[in-house]
Order: structure tokens, then sequence, then C-alpha cells
């Protein structure tokens, strides 16, 4: 049984295929039809809804992908679509400014966008242009065009805060909390498919040896992608996302600890604090709905070769806790990827946290991802480059790729071509041409084999003027 708010509507589902996304859910079983179904893959936001959880005494608005968002997710959970927004029929502050702005033609994409735009204005108080192109950054429109969008989204900071959601925040935060002390964990079946939503460490380790063929579902951004592009189904799977013990962020004196079920949104402000050249990478990793459900520990165990976070933290020298029962081990990230989609999990174990080192005051740690598109899009190839330079000279450097090959890995002939030889542009040259020795890439849709080769090639040089830039200026801030 799961439970959940639909709107201020308590609800109770007992029977589902666990399986089932909230769009199919919402439109099939409910005929909610606004939420519109598009990509079914979680980058056109046509399907977007929001998400309210309480923390503490305030609820927080999350925008999601319906269509890769499981249905056993809910549980505990608020779930707000486009037709909850009209009150004692007039339309909210978001919608009206949509009319009033002329945001909308054909109008499909529309309830995505005002749902996206809902969930900005439900958690600032003031506009932010910034934020306002992050929140519509998963959004995709064909046929308006996104300036009277962007001048609706800002338009709605105007009208006062206060909606039928102010008025009964207090309530749905009384009624979350009982649901979530009442039933901590969640179960659903249907006929031979089950789901699982424990809500301690003690009791998924349990799950995972009951259930060793168990798919772990945590964010479910790649995981549901199996069910809506290719029509699998799980048979028995384990949701991570209520583990309490999972969603902890702790920085410590020597490195940055992440609970599994940590996602992105949750775990970006502590990341870019140590490492600020993470901001713009973090930015561009999928929508503001796929940060807000994915994890890193999940961009980490889907082993994919294109995932943007795996080469950053092979880099950065992280580690992984993983557990298996009553057993724990830590082993270097670089060591859990072994070939395409095999990893060094055994049977029953998983990823209980991640560890990131601090940052080395003497090195200087660089990320790029290069991709068709500047947002809201994968990787053909990701960089992470971790150097430090003394007197002249590479004393110590990691460097590692994602999309390069059928695992993210170190380039270490292209290391090896750096190490304690002087930082010049000659270096580079050599670190360029041994860098074919680790790589044999591929060509798909997203890229050529030359392609990729080149353009990883050349931020070798990126990296070398960005870094002489960067002591330029201090030089010069020195003698000021």
């Amino acid at each position: 049984m799961i439970k959940f708010l639909l709107n201020q509507s308590e609800t109770t589902i007992d029977q589902i295929d666990p399986n089932t996304s909230v769009l199919d859910y919402l439109r099939d079983n409910l005929n909610r039809t606004g939420t519109k179904e598009g990509c079914a893959s979680g980058d056109c936001g046509a399907c977007t809804v929001v998400i309210a959880e309480a923390e503490g005494k305030k609820l927080v608005y999350r925008s999601a992908n319906a269509c890769i968002t499981n249905i056993g997710s809910l549980h505990g959970k608020q779930l707000i679509t486009v037709e909850d927004l009209k009150t004692n029929n007039k339309l909210h502050a978001v919608q009206q400014a949509m009319v009033d702005c002329h945001g909308s033609q054909c109008g499909f994409c529309t309830p995505g966008f005002i749902m996206s735009m809902f969930a900005l204005r439900k958690n600032n108080s003031t506009s932010d242009p910034h934020k306002t192109i992050e929140s519509l950054g998963g959004n995709l429109c064909r046929c308006t065009g996104y300036k009277p969008i962007i001048q609706a989204a800002n338009q709605s900071f105007e009208s006062p805060s206060d909606d039928q959601f102010s008025a009964q925040h207090d309530n749905v935060v009384e009624q979350l909390k009982r649901i979530n002390q009442q039933y901590p964990s969640a179960h659903l079946t249907h006929l031979d498919k089950q789901f699982f939503s424990p809500s301690t460490a003690d009791e998924l380790a349990k799950l995972l040896l009951e259930y060793p063929e168990a798919r772990l579902l945590a964010g479910g951004t790649d995981l549901c992608l199996e069910f809506t592009q290719f029509l699998r189904e799980a048979q028995v799977l384990v949701h991570t996302g209520r583990v309490k013990d999972l969603a902890t962020v702790e920085l410590n004196d020597k490195s940055l600890v992440l609970g599994a079920a940590v996602t992105y949104s949750h775990a970006a402000d502590q990341l870019i604090s140590l490492y600020p050249d993470l901001k713009e990478l973090i930015e561009r990793l999928g929508s503001l709905q796929v940060r807000n459900q994915a994890t890193i520990a999940g961009n980490i165990g889907n082993a994919s070769p294109i995932g943007d976070m795996p080469p950053v933290l092979i880099a950065l020298g992280a580690e992984l806790v993983l557990r298996k029962g009553d057993e724990w081990r830590t082993i270097s990230i670089e060591d859990y990827f072994i070939k395409y989609k095999v990893t060094a999990l055994q049977t029953s174990e998983f990823i209980e946290s991640v560890i990131i080192p601090r940052p080395d005051p003497l090195a200087d740690f660089k990320a790029y991802k290069i991709s068709k598109r500047l947002e809201d899009d994968i990787s053909a190839t990701c960089g992470a480059f971790n150097i430090q330079i003394k007197q002249g000279a590479v004393s110590a450097v990691k460097i590692a790729f994602g999309g390069m090959a059928e695992i993210p890995k170190r380039a270490k002939h292209c290391e090896q071509a750096l190490l304690n030889q002087p930082w010049s542009s000659e270096s580079i040259e050599r670190a360029k041409i041994e860098l074919k020795k680790d790589f044999s890439p591929i060509s798909d849709f997203r890229a050529s084999a030359d392609y990729r080769l080149g353009v990883s090639q050349n931020m070798l040089n990126r990296l070398y003027l960005q870094l002489e830039s960067d002591s330029q200026t201090i030089r010069v801030t020195e003698y000021a």
C-alpha cells in the first residue's frame, strides 16, 4: 500500500503494477489528461508535475517529469497537477501571467511550463533571471518561443504569493507527517510483481538479500527509461528514496560524504562550495526536473559510459562504501567500473555512500562537458582534470573521461605524458598524442569517433589556457 496526497485529497493505492509511471496513472487511471505525454524520456517537460514534501515545518515544492517518476515513489508526498491550480473559477497567478504575456500557442507544452513556473513561484519570493532560466530549462516549446514564457514567469512574481496552497500549507504538512509516521515503509503488489520502499538501510539490506534479483530504484531518471522506451518490466523494484540513512550529506575534515539517496539538487550547494568548477557541469546535467530526482549514487550505479559525474569522481579520487547484509567494504570508484554495464557490485550488494575528498589547496580542478545542446543533454564526451603544478612542473595529475570508452576511465597515458614534465604548451601537445593510446571512441548519434577524440584533445588546450589565465590573474592581483 502507498498513501499520498493528490492535491488536498488523501489517496491510497493497494494494487497497481509497480512499473506504472505517475504519468500513466494520471492519464489512464484518473483521466487527468492535462499532464501531457511527449517524449516519455524526461527530456521535453510536457508531463511536468510538482511533488511537495514536508521538510521540518515547511513544504518544499519540486518539479518532476511524471513520465519517469514511479508511482510508488509518491508515498508520503503531495502530488500537484495542472488541474489543481485553478480555484473558484479563477486562474492561478502563473496561469494568468501566461495568458497575459501570450505565452501559449498550440498549448501542448503549456501545462508543463505552468507547473515549472508554479514550483519556481512557490519556492522563491522574488524573481531571479538565473533561477527562471534554470526552472524552465527542462521544458521544450516548439511554436510559441521562449521570450513570452520567460516574461510570464517573471511577471507571476508581481502577484501576491499567497494562494489556495498557502492556505492549506500547515494542514498538508501535518497530513504528510502523519502518513510518514504511520507508514514509514511502503509495499505494492500486482500479480507477480512487487514494489518495496524501505525506510532504513537495514531494511534495504535485508530486502536485497531476500530478493537478489531486485532492481534498485533511486530517482528513476535512467531506470524508468527501460520501461518507457524499451517496454521492459521489473519483477521486483526496491526504492531507496525513503531510506533516511541514505539521505544524509556530511562534510567532515577530510571529505564530503553523500548518502546514496541524495539527489543532485540536494548535494549541489555543498559540491559547488568545495569545487566551484562543478557549477556549470551540475547545472547542465539533465534539467531541474531530473536533478530534483536523480541521485549521484544512481548516476554511478547504472554504470553508463556517458554519465557526467563518474569521470569527475574518478579524477577527484572518490570512494564508494558498499554494503551487503551486515558487511561493508570501501573501494575506489575507479575500481567500481569493470566493463560496459558491469560493475564490482556483488549480488545483493548496494552503494551506501559516496566519499568525495576535500580539495587539495595546491591542486586545480576543471571539468568540461561537450554536448549538442547547452542544457538538458547527454555528453558526447566529458573530461575531468585534477592537476597540481609546483615550480613550473606537473607534480600530480589525474585525468578521467566519460563517453570515450565503454566505461568512464582514467587517461593514464595522457597523465604520464604530463607528470613531472614542465607545464608548457609543448607538454600539452605530447599529452594530446598520448591520449590516443588511452581511448578508441565509437561513432554514434551523439558524435563521431574522430570528433570525440579531437574535442577531448582540445580540452587539454583549454585546461592549459585556463590555468595560465588564472595564474596571470593571481600575479596581477598580487602586484596591484
